[in-house]
């Protein structure tokens, strides 16, 4: 395995451990809530979180995802347990398709589309990161509709403010 591909599984552990802290304190009760009326429900965003360590195995097994042959569904979620075993099976799939991955398949394009409308092709290594971008994003959105909940924020790159002790 290259460097860079253990690089990447790190990344994406290192990233896992902080998105299972968050999803861990999402409230059941609080499924469909949301902040404003063009956002999503807290369930809607903390699903789309859960999924996303699966879209390295997407990437690395398809050459493209088209919105237009692929209507986007969410994994039926029903507790935050389903929310949790849903995020180890697509952690488990992403870090198993990544470990059996070479540089040569990181370097093939990957296509995102709806139909005719191209909004990106790059690298599928580009594409991977990328995903772990948008976890970190959709991570902090979830983070924000957590404080908005009152719900004790847990720390990503060192203590959150929850966790710090003021005098």
């Amino acid at each position: 395995m290259s460097k860079f591909i253990q690089s990447l599984l790190k990344e994406m552990e290192n990233e896992a451990q902080t998105t299972r802290k968050m999803l861990e304190r999402v409230p059941e009760d609080k499924f469909d809530w949301k902040p404003h009326p063009k956002s999503g429900t807290l369930k809607w965003l903390a699903t789309h979180v859960a999924e996303l360590p699966g879209w390295v195995e997407m990437t690395l097994t398809t050459d493209e995802l088209d919105f237009a042959a692929n209507p986007y569904q969410q994994e039926p979620i029903r507790s935050r347990q389903d929310l949790l075993d849903y995020f180890d099976r697509s952690l488990a799939k992403g870090k198993a398709q990544l470990a059996k991955a070479t540089e040569e398949d990181l370097d093939k394009p990957w296509t995102l589309r709806n139909g005719e409308q191209i909004f990106s092709t790059s690298p599928k290594a580009e594409v991977i990161r990328m995903s772990y971008c948008q976890t970190v994003h959709h991570r902090a959105q979830l983070g924000v509709y957590l404080r908005l909940l009152d719900v004790p924020i847990p720390g990503s790159y060192g203590p959150s403010a929850d966790e710090m002790k003021f005098n």
